[in-house]
C-alpha cells in the first residue's frame, strides 16, 4: 500500500465503519462486532506508514485548494504518526471496554454512541494527519461537533448544561483566538504549511510573536491551559468510554498536539527560543500544572480527581515544548503517548468501579482492591505513570522533560515538575492505599467482583502498554528525536 493510499484509507475508514455501525444498530453483535473490526483495521493501515517515516520519508496527498497557497492536504510527519498510532491503537481496546460497559450499565443510544465515537477517530486521525493549519483546523472542529453527542448523551439537564459548556468553550476559543491567529499566519507568510523550522522565521518581530503566541495557545482550547479548561471537567457527566476518548484518546491529545505541531512547525524552535516576548508561556503552563494539581488533591469524586489531573498532566506537555530544547520536544512527544496509556486506564478503572460496585467517590474505595484486584492492580499502574515513576511510561517522558529543563537552566520548571510530583502522589497513592491497605466495611464485604470480563481485559491491556512502553521506548522514541531534529 502506498502512503498516499495509506493516509488517505486512515481517515476514510472510521468514517465507513461509522456508517457500518448505524446500518447495524438492530443487531449489537455485529454492529460492535463491525466498531472491533474497523478500529483493528486502522491501526494495521496506520502502522503501515510507521517504515517509512521512521527512516525519514514524510508521505502526503492534496485534494484541493482551500485558498491561494493552502491546499486541502494531508502529510505524515513523526510527531502525527505517534499521534495516530496511540488514537488507533487505543481504539481497540476502548471498544473492547465500551462493549461491557454499555451493556453492564444497560446504556440508551448505544448505536448514535459507536457511530460518534467512530466520527471521533475519524476527525483525530484528521487532525494527525494534517499538512498545514487550515486543514488541522477543520478536522479540530469536526471533532468538537461530532463529540457533543458523546458528552451530552445520558440526556439529563446536567448533560445538556455540561455539554453548553464544552461548546461553548471550545468553538468559542478556536474561532476568536486560534482561527484569528492562523489567518494573521497566513498574511504574514503566505502559507499555513508544517515545514521543520517553522514558517514564520524572519517574518515577525518580537511583539508580534508573543501576541500571535497567545492567540494560539489560549485559542487551542482542548489542550486546556487555564483559564480555559472549565470545559473538560464540566464533561465528566458522560460515560466512562467517553472520558477515557476526552482524556487519553482523541479529545485533548488533539489540543497538546496542535500546541506542539505550532511550536515546532508553525513558528519554528529556534525562532521562539531568540525571542523575549514568549517567555510568558513556561509561567502559565507551570501554573496551570500546579493549580489543577492542588484542585484534584482536594476531589473526594473519583472521576473528578482524574479531569483535573489531566488538566495537569497536559500543561506537562505545553511546558515541555515551551522550553524550546531538544530534548523537552522529546519529551512532549513521548509525554503525549505516556499519558494516553496511563490516563485511559485510570478511567477505565473508574468505569470498572461504577460498573461493579457503583461507587464514585474516593471516601468509598476502602478495601475494593481485594474485591477487584485486577482493576486495581492496573489503576495503581497508571497511577504511577502519572506519578513519573519506574517502570512506566511516565517516567521516561518525564525523565527527557525534566532534563530539558535542566540543562537549560530552567529553574522554576524544574522545580514545578518537582512539586507537581509530589501532589501527583498526594492525590493518587491514597486512592491504592484505600483499596488495598484499608478494611472495608463490613456491610460491603464480598458485595461484588470485578467488572464484565472485557472491561477487565481491556483495562489490564492498557496497564500492560504502560509498563511496555518503559522497557521498549525506542519506538516512540525514534519518531520524538526526528521531531526535535526539526
Amino acid at each position: 500500500m502506498s502512503g498516499e493510499v495509506a493516509i488517505l484509507a486512515a481517515v476514510a475508514l472510521p468514517l465507513a465503519g461509522a456508517l457500518l455501525i448505524a446500518l447495524a444498530g438492530r443487531a449489537p453483535n455485529l454492529r460492535e462486532g463491525i466498531t472491533l473490526a474497523t478500529a483493528g483495521s486502522l491501526f494495521a493501515v496506520v502502522a503501515t506508514l510507521y517504515p517509512a517515516v521512521a527512516a525519514g520519508a514524510r508521505p502526503g496527498v492534496a485534494l484541493f485548494a482551500l485558498l491561494p497557497g493552502v491546499p486541502f492536504a494531508f502529510a505524515v510527519e513523526p510527531l502525527g504518526l505517534l499521534f495516530a498510532l496511540v488514537a488507533s491503537g487505543l481504539w481497540i481496546l476502548n471498544s473492547l471496554y465500551s462493549i461491557g460497559y454499555m451493556r453492564g450499565n444497560d446504556e440508551h443510544h448505544q448505536t448514535r454512541f459507536y457511530v460518534c465515537f467512530a466520527g471521533a477517530i475519524a476527525a483525530t486521525v484528521g487532525v494527525a494527519f494534517a499538512a498545514n493549519g487550515l486543514t488541522l483546523f477543520f478536522f479540530y472542529e469536526m471533532l468538537t461537533l461530532v463529540t457533543y453527542p458523546l458528552v451530552t448523551h445520558h440526556g439529563t439537564d446536567e448533560a445538556r448544561r455540561a455539554g453548553r459548556v464544552y461548546l461553548g468553550v471550545l468553538l468559542s476559543t478556536s474561532m476568536l483566538f486560534f482561527l484569528v491567529a492562523l489567518v494573521a499566519t497566513w498574511q504574514v507568510a503566505g502559507t499555513l504549511d508544517f515545514r521543520p523550522g517553522g514558517i514564520l522565521g524572519g517574518r515577525i518581530g518580537n511583539a508580534l510573536a508573543g501576541g500571535l503566541l497567545a492567540l494560539y495557545m489560549f485559542g487551542i482550547g482542548k489542550a486546556a491551559l487555564m483559564p480555559f479548561h472549565r470545559w473538560l471537567p464540566a464533561a465528566m457527566v458522560a460515560p466512562t468510554p467517553v472520558s477515557a476518548l476526552l482524556h487519553a484518546v482523541a479529545v485533548v491529545k488533539a489540543g497538546v498536539f496542535t500546541v506542539v505541531k505550532v511550536i515546532v512547525y508553525i513558528f519554528g524552535v529556534d525562532t521562539l527560543a531568540g525571542l523575549a516576548s514568549v517567555d510568558w508561556l513556561p509561567t502559565v503552563a507551570g501554573f496551570t500544572i500546579i493549580a489543577a494539581s492542588i484542585v484534584a488533591l482536594r476531589a473526594d469524586n473519583l472521576k473528578r480527581r482524574l479531569a483535573y489531573s489531566t488538566v495537569s498532566q497536559l500543561s506537562y506537555v505545553v511546558l515541555a515544548a515551551a522550553l524550546l530544547t531538544p530534548l523537552s520536544v522529546i519529551g512532549a512527544a513521548l509525554h503525549i503517548a505516556a499519558h494516553a496509556f496511563g490516563k485511559i486506564t485510570l478511567f477505565f478503572a473508574a468505569g470498572a468501579i461504577y460498573t461493579a460496585a457503583h461507587k464514585t467517590e474516593v471516601s468509598q474505595l476502602d478495601g475494593i482492591g481485594r474485591r477487584m484486584p485486577w482493576t486495581m492492580g492496573a489503576f495503581a499502574v497508571g497511577a504511577l505513570s502519572m506519578i513519573g515513576l519506574p517502570p512506566t511510561a511516565g517516567f521516561v517522558s518525564k525523565w527527557f522533560i525534566l532534563s530539558g529543563a535542566y540543562t537549560s537552566g530552567q529553574w522554576l520548571s524544574v522545580g514545578v515538575i518537582a512539586a507537581s510530583t509530589l501532589l501527583s502522589a498526594g492525590y493518587f497513592l491514597p486512592i491504592v492505599y484505600r483499596a488495598f491497605f484499608v478494611a472495608s466495611p463490613v456491610a460491603d464485604a464480598h458485595a461484588h467482583g470485578e467488572a464484565p470480563v472485557t472491561m477487565v481485559v481491556a483495562l489490564v491491556a492498557t496497564a500492560a502498554l504502560t509498563v511496555l512502553m518503559f522497557f521498549f521506548a525506542e519506538l516512540p522514541l525514534a519518531l520524538a528525536r526526528q521531531l526535535a531534529g526539526g
